[in-house]
């Protein structure tokens, strides 16, 4: 591990071996289910995101851009339940939901059930930077992103083949009366990012297709400010679960909450929200975190979830499984 220096910015310790930028491309990954192809296509999604984050961040761009440009990225790779790639709902949509905040200044923007807009996180950030609203959500949303030059595609853009049968065997399920309350791809392979840039700021986003079989526009956590995503001046979250329990335990505010007022080290507050106190409730997933002194935390309670980072130097570190070590600055 590197020798690291701080500086004190606002009464905050700052890590000055900035930039660093963190993503997760979904907790809930079982070695059964994943084939070598899509194991090696999503680490390469991985390092692919964690470059564009990091190539904003070198650039001077804010942490705000460097976390929509890696999520952009996920988004547009087919191994994640965001974008392209999304699960469908019961009556085989994809309904899209994305949430942006900014630590520095509080600000944050969130859309919910659009259908076409082919970089959620995109819209989330323009919510953010172009309106007075924090959440924005359906058709509404959508005539947002056409009035402000967001992309929007067709529909039939974000179907991919697996997701498609994944929503078929659950239908099988049910009609037999076997379907199950909740199963793992019903609701992991939401994906994230964090950023630290060169002024300390820190930024945090988070981007998904839900839940599969969802009904009557059933919205989770990614999108809530404070439940899936939180930035402040201390620490960023992004969270990957069972949203209806992340919702329930404000669980990405909770852990800065901790970090901010009872001085908790960062991993132990994600940890004890993480992997105690959310499946003492009963839900499971995983969360990354991020701290202005450059500390991050990887909880997770699930076989695998896809996770990274990178810093200064620009070489990414993805990891998959809870076997494989992930190096820390």
């Amino acid at each position: 591990m590197a020798t690291r220096r701080y500086a004190v910015r606002d009464g905050v310790l700052v890590a000055l071996d900035a930039p660093l930028l963190v993503v997760h491309g979904g907790a809930g990954v079982e070695r059964a289910d994943l084939s070598a192809e899509d194991e090696a296509a999503a680490r390469k999604a991985l390092e692919a995101a964690l470059r564009a984050g990091h190539a904003a961040l070198r650039a001077g761009q804010p942490s705000t851009e460097a976390v929509a440009a890696a999520i952009a990225v996920l988004e547009d790779a087919p191994q994640f339940n965001a974008g392209r790639g999304a699960v469908f709902t019961h009556d085989g949509r994809n309904e899209l939901d994305a949430s942006i905040m900014d630590g520095a200044s509080g600000r944050a923007g969130a859309i919910a059930g659009v259908h076409r807009v082919k970089n959620p996180i995109r819209l989330a950030r323009t919510v953010m930077e172009r309106s007075k609203h924090v959440m924005m959500v359906g058709a509404g949303a959508e005539a947002f992103a056409a009035e402000q030059g967001v992309e929007l595609v067709d529909p039939a853009y974000f179907r991919t083949e697996k997701r498609w049968q994944q929503l078929q065997q659950r239908l099988k399920e049910e009609a037999s009366g076997q379907a199950r309350l909740e199963r793992p791809h019903d609701y992991f392979g939401t994906v994230g990012a964090l950023a630290l840039d060169g002024q300390g700021r820190l930024a945090a986003g988070t981007s998904t297709g839900g839940m599969t079989d969802k009904r009557y526009g059933r919205v989770g956590d990614s999108p809530i400010i404070g439940a899936g995503t939180w930035a402040d001046a201390r620490c960023a979250v992004s969270g990957t679960g069972w949203g209806e329990f992340y919702i329930r335990a404000a669980a990405a505010h909770e852990i800065c909450a901790r970090v901010r007022l009872a001085g908790a080290p960062l991993a132990r507050a994600a940890e004890a929200v993480i992997n105690r106190d959310i499946p003492r409730a009963g839900g499971d997933g995983g969360a990354i975190a991020l701290g202005a002194d450059g500390s991050l935390a990887f909880p997770f309670n699930t076989e695998g979830m896809y996770r990274g980072w990178i810093g200064a130097d620009g070489v990414p570190h993805v990891a998959v499984f809870r076997d494989e070590a992930l190096p820390l600055p």
